[in-house]
């Protein structure tokens, strides 16, 4: 068992409070939505812009990640547009999507210095997986890029907080996700970064002029989250921070 799989094992107890018991569920199954045109279009794309190659930063998610083409744009022009950066986020996706992706093309052949992750919280969201669930399937994940990103870092972030208060039983489960995504850093190829905190208030509650509807941020809150993961970026790339 390698060290992911190891931590992955260690850290179920993490998630006490919330289930942490691994039941059924797709999260570690690769699984597609080709049956949606806008998905099977943004696939066909996402391998055109693939085959083109020499990208440095790849982001891989959900719409959260998606986002930088929309409420995140201005953010993305200013942080990566003079970098040779990659979106591959998709609207509504789960670990189990993201696999397939990975295993139908949209990292081969790449390079890249640096992956920036955010994903799971559809796993959340739609099914309520446990923590472990979502857990397995991004150590799933982390599995691939090493196999077909040999030289690449691995920045993992945090699912991002959602529901207005701090006890919310989707929060709750999000907490317990990264909880047990924390302990697979390895201090070399892989980094956990949780940035939550610079979205919520004092006392834990996310307010809508960050997350509209508390799942999605708007314009600020990418620009925060962009500021948040510049020096790391900037570090990993060689190149100038961005001053916010």
């Amino acid at each position: 068992m390698n060290r992911i799989g190891r931590a992955f094992v260690m850290a179920v107890g993490l998630a006490v409070g919330v289930q942490a018991a691994v039941t059924s569920g797709n999260a570690t199954t690769p699984d597609e939505r080709m049956k949606e045109e806008w998905w099977k279009k943004r696939h066909e794309a996402k391998l055109a812009e693939v085959a083109k190659g020499g990208y440095d930063l790849v982001f891989l998610g959900d719409s959260i990640t998606q986002g930088w083409e929309g409420a995140g744009k201005s953010a993305w022009a200013k942080y990566y547009a003079h970098r040779k950066a990659l979106n591959l986020g998709y609207s509504g996706d789960r670990t189990e999507h993201a696999l397939w992706r990975l295993d139908k093309g949209e990292i081969a052949g790449l390079s890249p210095k640096l992956v920036v992750i955010m994903l799971g919280t559809n796993n959340t969201g739609h099914r309520q997986d446990p923590p472990a669930q979502t857990a397995e399937g991004m150590k799933m994940i982390l599995e691939r890029i090493q196999k077909g990103m040999p030289g690449a870092k691995v920045l993992l972030l945090a699912v991002f907080p959602r529901e207005a208060s701090a006890d919310g039983k989707l929060r709750k489960i999000n907490d317990g996700v990264n909880a047990i995504y924390k302990t697979f850093a390895d201090g070399d190829r892989v980094t956990f970064m949780d940035i939550n905190a610079k979205m919520l208030e004092a006392d834990g509650t996310l307010t809508r002029e960050i997350m509209p509807d508390l799942l999605h941020p708007r314009e600020k809150g990418y620009a925060i989250w962009a500021a948040a993961i510049e020096p790391f970026i900037a570090k990993t790339l060689g190149d100038q921070p961005v001053a916010p």
